[in-house]
């Protein structure tokens, strides 16, 4: 329906200007003219089976007599019906006339009520993901102008075809009898004139003659201030888009530059800082948080599902977890892209959060006043930060992303409100974390339980010990009991873990 609706407003405007006063019409032209009205007719009968959206209820009514009401009651059927209509076969008809008068070309020009399909077609590619905003603004804005100037033109060359003294015209001027010369030559005439009138160059070598088509120009020149300012408005903003985040990118460097040299930081806090604004551009078609945040809790419950769920199931600290736990932890957890060199966790800072390494790597740094040890590097898979979370002490080590990493983060006391709501979650937890590094004694649990001797075990821990005894879990006990946990530490009523 389109190719025929931009067929019909090329031809048309071309037919009434240079070929009605031609000796003999183009049968072709006529059914082709023929065969497109028929498609037009055809489209009117389809429409009258058409569900549509009610605009109250957003519900889609497939009643044919609702349609067909609704249909009929609206402008648009009528001027569908009137833009169909063949004047020109209906006039030879009654007349006998091949050519008639210029009242049935004027009622041709419903047709161009048809132009408002390429309209909504191209509405709707423009909020079609699929296709380029860009280009399909381009390509509206070029339909547009290319429809208007081939339409000035045609209805110009009509005013000087129509005027009784073929010499006193604007292409009469030029071309003595034009109309004995091509229908073509005259054609890139008209669009030369109309061209060169659109983009405000006029030569001078097509000018105005006679009074009406001197009234003709001054209405399209006025209509094309109007048309100017529109494309270029249109080309403008597109190009601001396009450039925008860009621009807003240097912006943000530029500043963050300023506040370093400023506030006189040292280079590597400024590279962190630059490489954190990088990243935070190159990734932001990647950042989750802000369409989450727009979305209802159960759609980003499900959301959160199908992405965590299958990297928290790897982890090491969740096996033998409850389904019902690992989906709600799964919701708490956030994604976030680390870029190199950047500090995840800091040494002896409070133990707020735990990280799982969805890809990328971090390495494990052990820092003693100006010097930094690398003491291990964690991959895809991994965790880290649960040790001072579960033992509830600041962070014995700095964890530094070594490449760009991608993490999910999660609450510490998220994951400490999951423990405590059913106790064998808590107990498979524990024990996961206790045999994650070999055996206790391989362990070395102590390295990071106590700093200054067992005198200073975290008490919290000992705690943990009185939750596995009331389990019945004896096994566990004794291991727990292996890493030194306090088996005397005892609650407000009194009980301990060897009398649990």
């Amino acid at each position: 329906m389109v190719l025929l609706v931009a067929y019909v407003a090329w031809v048309y405007p071309f037919e009434i200007a240079f070929l009605k006063s031609a000796p003999a019409p183009s049968k072709r032209l006529y059914v082709a003219d023929t065969v497109v009205d028929l498609f037009f007719a055809v489209d009117i009968v389809l429409t009258f089976f058409l569900a549509y959206f009610d605009s109250r209820t957003q519900l889609l009514v497939r009643d044919p007599r609702k349609i067909a009401t609704r249909y009929l009651l609206r402008p648009w059927f009528i001027m569908d019906v009137a833009s169909t209509i063949p004047f020109d076969s209906l006039g030879y008809l009654f007349t006998g006339k091949p050519q008639l008068g210029i009242s049935y070309s004027l009622l041709g020009l419903l047709r161009f009520w048809r132009l408002r399909r390429v309209k909504q077609f191209f509405t709707r590619l423009e909020k079609d993901i699929r296709f380029s905003y860009f280009w399909v603004r381009c390509a509206r804005l070029l339909a547009v102008t290319l429809f208007l100037v081939h339409s000035a033109g045609c209805l110009y060359y009509l005013l000087a075809d129509l005027y009784p003294h073929q010499g006193k015209t604007w292409v009469g001027s030029l071309i003595p009898n034009f109309r004995e010369t091509s229908v073509w030559v005259r054609y890139i005439a008209a669009m030369y004139w109309s061209i060169t009138t659109m983009t405000t160059v006029g030569y001078g070598d097509l000018h105005a003659v006679n009074t009406m088509e001197m009234i003709f120009i001054i209405f399209y020149m006025l209509f094309n201030l109007g048309l100017t300012a529109y494309i270029i408005g249109n080309m403008t903003n597109l190009v601001v888009e396009g450039t925008r985040r860009t621009m807003e990118f240097r912006n943000s460097i530029e500043a963050a530059s300023n506040f370093v040299g400023r506030n006189r930081l040292p280079p590597r806090l400024k590279e962190q800082i630059l490489a954190y604004m990088c990243l935070k551009f190159k990734a932001e078609s990647l950042n989750q948080h802000q369409l989450m945040e727009q979305l209802p809790k159960s759609i980003c419950k499900s959301i959160c599902q199908r992405l965590f769920l299958p990297t928290a199931e790897r982890v090491y600290l969740f096996k033998g977890v409850s389904r019902e736990i690992l989906l709600h932890l799964v919701a708490k957890m956030k994604a976030e892209y680390i870029p190199p060199r950047e500090d995840v966790i800091m040494q002896n800072e409070a133990p707020d959060d735990l990280y799982i390494i969805v890809s990328g790597e971090v390495e494990i740094i052990d820092c003693d006043l100006d010097k930094e040890l690398v003491v291990g590097s964690l991959q895809c898979g991994e965790m880290f930060g649960e040790v001072g979370a579960l033992c509830c002490r600041p962070q014995s080590f700095t964890f530094r992303a070594r490449t760009i990493t991608q993490l999910l983060r999660l609450k510490t006391s998220a994951l400490i409100e999951a423990m405590h709501s059913r106790q064998e979650d808590y107990v498979a937890i524990i024990k996961n974390f206790l045999q994650h590094h070999r055996k206790i004694r391989d362990l070395k649990i102590g390295d990071f339980l106590f700093e200054g001797g067992e005198e200073e075990v975290d008490r919290n821990m000992d705690f943990n010990m009185l939750s596995v005894a009331s389990t019945g879990n004896a096994a566990f006990l004794e291991e727990l009991l292996k890493a030194r946990f306090d088996p005397d530490i005892g609650d407000s009523k009194g009980r301990t873990p060897l009398v649990c």
